[in-house]
């Protein structure tokens, strides 16, 4: 394929055609084991867009590769043709028939937004993958996705109602149901589209390929198949020798994984919310066996859900801070344990459901524990089982977790049977199996622990597969139960489904793709299955030397191919979290953990520059990234971007220099100090419309961005003054006095100083400079100085057991955090443990009575809490609406606001306000505006409360200046 046929291409679309080296390498993966370099990535902006794409593969031969997220395990998403990702364009919600119970959607709606929408209606989208937060639509319906409430609420396919395509002759039309007469009015045409309906007439009214279809394919109980084309869910109609008057072709798309036309528009079948009132029985097990037999028991019962954990995911979640809370219902060590969930409109009818599942529960006696969850725990335990698929990414090393045989589904009255006889292959491998997921629908994603970068593993990969394929097909099961084909699992169609019937699902792709321009290489005609990895077999590994120790992770390769693509972070800012918020902004793959996790591993694997962090796509990929550390929790596989960026800086700059804006902004502690001299000069300065607004210019800051005063005060003088008024009754404490404290937020400290003594407290003073600002712009050496010039302090102050107290997030978490990797000699586990926030230290002594809400106002007043990223992703933010509830008559409550968008300086730098900006504007600035002028807005991170003044101008207070206010006298 030339250049000038694809530049010719890119200008006659609406939308964008990417060639770059940067966005082919972010689309050569998805959450599969496959890596395929794209000729070209596409972002339809219309119909018209689509169809320009097909007609120009039709004439040169090209293959597409729909994609929505990029969320699929099989490698249904890479291909080395044009990767046409309609995430970007295609996500309007076209129409709602609340008297049918329908809506019409385009292919790049998210699941979860949805159903937001659908919600005030009394609706919902039923079918809910671990992904729901961020899968789309179009997706859902190219794989045919169920998840946990299938057994409830059926798969896709029993969902879609009709569906507008463009097929292969650039033409589009719509898929729906057919009266008898309707279907032979389609044939008769003289267009492709009737030539589509003739053929499959012609094929599924022989009697010998029906015979052929009912005797290979996966038995009919089995309601997650996905085997090839679903001929067989065909069968059904009249035409074919079934019981139902009306064809819908939409059957046959759906689970075609855009092998057959390109989709448009989907419109579903809707369900009524469940019952509003739930509970869920969490029963334990001490065996993989016991667990399995009481799946068909329960199954009796009308269960929403029956899902299934086993040890080895349950112990991943040990050391993942956003699910170990997640973990309260674990009792002992179980080796597995289902989750079934009831579901009523009424208390009693709850009840008499729950009483009914303890008793088979109670009478098989295989579980030593059946907790009962209710209410948000419910949501808790699901999010821990949701999380498993990425959690899987959290083991250390090159040994994976891999997804190959993942997606098998039997009839439930074989399923022990047959993972009994799985977990005799894997013995006979030598692999401790996973076993997790949808149990109640006889479907566990099971997958062996192979190294996929060396050759034996390899040959273990297909030989493994192949073993689980013909146990599936002896039990006439669906190898693809949700999960798809894709790449991994098409080779074996013919093993699952006969020769003959093989035969007919290439003769249906050539009904509708004749020149095979549609996903080549999937269902039909498949890729071989263990080539195209991500990783080079047998790779000689790169020698990549750090500054930062990732020794957590073996190295700072291993901490990016922690990503397996699952894409946790492509959720968007209607979703809880705050993950990637210059994605929310930009909707830009490159702008995710996953795209900056694939960019470095990409770039450091296949560079051969001697600085291998010496490329301007790594530059470019990390440019957005606000430090944010969101990833370090929210992601499942901990991928902390952060410190992948901070070390690519330093790298980077080392062999390009370092800018003088990135000096000031890392030395700004220096600078400050030597402003705080002359305090009034320098204000005058900054608040300058003309000199003020040249000194921006010159330090490459945005003109609409305030600088903040520099004030110049004696910290030791104030707490001497103040503790001879108060007496110390209670124990000694060290205060932090961080460089953002010391000269720019002097009130946070004058305020931190009075409540502290003001409760009692022998407060002692300790001034020193995180490194947080070198850590932000790459100056690592600098950094690493200043840690190991203060750990000997703190140190010193966890021996003597006082606690150090910190104000600023970003400063006194770095001690907890950064450190580590910094001077990882010299950190101990004390250490880490003696550094606190303010509000951890006041929410602790809350908690053992040391502090009381008597000491506070009785006054009414309403607050709003606005937390620092740092906080949310390595403390939590329960600690300061805690200790903002001390005085008894205040109203606190937490906003849901993700990042503010500053992120120290990178919201000052004039080429990344804009971006700033609108991260603030997507809930932050919205929050605040909403609320009246007497409420209260606090916010603990220095930035935040300058980004919050310069997006909604509102003053934020730090939660201690609030406690002051309110402390009696």
């Amino acid at each position: 394929m030339t250049k000038y046929l694809l530049k010719e291409l890119k200008n006659e679309l609406e939308g964008e055609l990417q060639t770059d080296a940067l966005t082919t390498a972010l689309y050569a993966t998805d959450a599969s084991v496959y890596r395929k370099i794209p000729l070209a990535v596409a972002f339809p902006k219309t119909i018209e867009d689509i169809k320009k794409l097909v007609r120009f593969a039709q004439k040169n031969n090209v293959g597409l590769i729909p994609r929505t997220a990029g969320t699929s395990l099989a490698g249904q998403c890479v291909g080395e043709g044009i990767v046409v990702d309609v995430s970007r364009y295609f996500t309007r919600i076209i129409h709602l028939d609340e008297q049918k119970k329908q809506v019409t959607v385009q292919p790049g709606v998210i699941r979860d937004e949805l159903n937001q929408y659908l919600k005030p209606f009394g609706l919902f989208f039923g079918p809910n993958t671990s992904t729901s937060n961020r899968c789309m639509i179009g997706g859902m319906v190219g794989n045919n996705s169920s998840g946990t409430t299938s057994i409830q609420y059926g798969v896709t396919r029993d969902k879609v109602v009709s569906m507008r395509t463009i097929l292969s002759d650039g033409n589009l039309v719509e898929f729906k149901k057919l009266s008898d007469d309707g279907f032979n009015r389609k044939q008769y045409d003289n267009t492709f589209e009737a030539s589509i309906y003739r053929n499959v007439f012609n094929e599924l009214t022989n009697k010998e390929i029906q015979s052929n279809i009912l005797r290979e394919f996966p038995k009919t109980e089995i309601h997650r198949r996905n085997t090839g084309y679903a001929v067989d869910a065909l069968l059904k109609y009249e035409r074919f020798g079934g019981d139902e008057p009306e064809i819908n072709l939409c059957e046959l798309l759906c689970g075609s994984e855009g092998t057959l036309a390109f989709t448009t528009e989907i419109t579903v079948q809707l369900d009524d919310l469940p019952p509003n009132l739930s509970a869920m029985v969490v029963t334990h097990y001490e065996t993989l066996e016991h667990c399995l037999a009481d799946v068909a028991p329960v199954m009796g019962h009308d269960l929403h859900t029956c899902e299934m954990m086993d040890k080895v995911i349950l112990d991943c979640t040990k050391n993942n801070r956003e699910q170990l809370k997640n973990r309260f219902f674990v009792e002992g060590d179980p080796a597995a344990l289902l989750m079934l969930e009831v579901r009523d409109s009424s208390p009693e009818g709850l009840d008499g459901q729950l009483q009914n599942l303890l008793e088979t529960i109670d009478k098989s006696g295989r579980s030593y524990a059946s907790p009962i969850l209710r209410d948000a725990d419910i949501n808790k335990a699901v999010e821990l089982r949701k999380a498993g698929l990425g959690l899987l990414g959290n083991i250390v090393g090159d040994k994976k977790a891999v997804a190959c045989i993942e997606d098998t589904a039997v009839a439930l009255e074989d399923l022990e049977d047959f993972i009994g006889e799985f977990t005799n292959i894997m013995k006979d491998y030598g692999q401790e199996a996973v076993y997790y997921a949808h149990a109640g629908a006889g479907e566990l994603h099971l997958r062996p622990i192979l190294n996929l970068k060396k050759s034996n593993d390899v040959a273990l990969f297909r030989s493994i597969t192949t073993d689980v394929a013909k146990l599936t097909k002896k039990y006439q099961g669906s190898f693809s139960g949700e999960h798809g084909d894709g790449i991994v699992r098409a080779e074996f169609i013919p093993m699952m489904i006969g020769e003959e019937n093989y035969e007919l699902l290439k003769r249906i792709k050539s009904y509708f793709d004749p020149k095979n321009i549609f996903n080549p290489g999937k269902i039909v005609d498949a890729y071989p299955m263990d080539r195209s990895l991500r990783y080079e077999v047998d790779r000689n590994e790169p020698n990549i030397g750090t500054l930062l120790d990732f020794s957590d992770s073996q190295g700072i390769l291993k901490a990016a191919e922690k990503c397996n693509g699952s894409g946790d972070c492509r959720k968007t800012h209607h979703m809880a979290g705050a993950m990637c918020p210059s994605y929310h902004a930009t909707k830009n793959e490159k702008d995710t953990t996953r795209g900056r996790a694939n960019a470095l591993r990409e770039f450091l694997t296949t560079s051969e520059r001697p600085n291998k962090f010496d490329q301007k796509e790594l530059k470019e990929v990390f440019d957005l990234c606000l430090s944010c550390k969101a990833c370090s929790s929210e992601c499942p596989s901990n991928v902390d971007v952060a410190a992948l960026k901070a070390e690519f800086q330093y790298q980077y700059q080392e062999t390009n220099g370092y800018s003088m804006r990135a000096k000031l902004f890392a030395n700004n502690h220096r600078l400050n100090k030597w402003a705080s001299k002359a305090p009034g000069i320098v204000n005058a300065v900054y608040s300058s419309k003309i000199i003020g607004r040249l000194v921006k210019k010159l330090a490459g800051v945005a003109a609409e961005r305030s600088f903040p005063k520099i004030y110049s005060f004696d910290f030791d003088k104030h707490l001497l003054s103040i503790k001879n008024e108060k007496v110390n009754t209670r124990k000694s404490i060290i205060l932090y006095i961080d460089e953002f404290t010391r000269y720019l937020d002097v009130e946070v400290g004058k305020d931190a100083i009075e409540v502290l003594v003001g409760l009692g407290y022998d407060v002692q003073l300790f001034y020193a400079e995180s490194g947080r600002a070198h850590l932000s712009k790459g100056f690592l050496r600098q950094a690493q100085k200043l840690a190991q010039s203060n750990i000997p302090m703190l140190k010193k102050f966890a021996d003597e057991k006082i606690p150090v107290i910190g104000l600023e997030p970003s400063a006194i978490l770095t001690f907890r955090d950064e450190y580590r990797r910094l001077s990882p000699e010299n950190v101990t586990d004390d250490m880490e443990k003696n550094c606190f926030l303010i509000e951890e230290f006041i929410a602790q002594q809350i908690e053992v009575g040391e502090i009381t809400p008597d000491l506070f106002t009785s006054k009414s007043q309403k607050v709003k809490i606005h937390n620092h990223c740092h906080q949310k992703a390595l403390s939590n933010q329960k600690v300061t609406f805690d200790i903002l509830n001390l005085p008894v008559n205040y109203e606190v409550s937490i906003i849901a606001s993700g990042c503010c968008g500053m992120a120290g300086s990178f919201g000052y730098e004039k080429e990344h306000y804009l971006t700033s900006m609108r991260i603030g504007g997507l809930k932050l600035f919205p929050a605040i505006d909403k609320t009246d002028g007497d409420v209260l807005i606090a916010a603990n991170g220095t930035s935040c409360r300058h980004q919050i003044f310069d997006g909604t101008k509102r003053k934020a207070k730090h939660p201690i200046s609030i406690l002051k206010n309110a402390l009696v006298q």
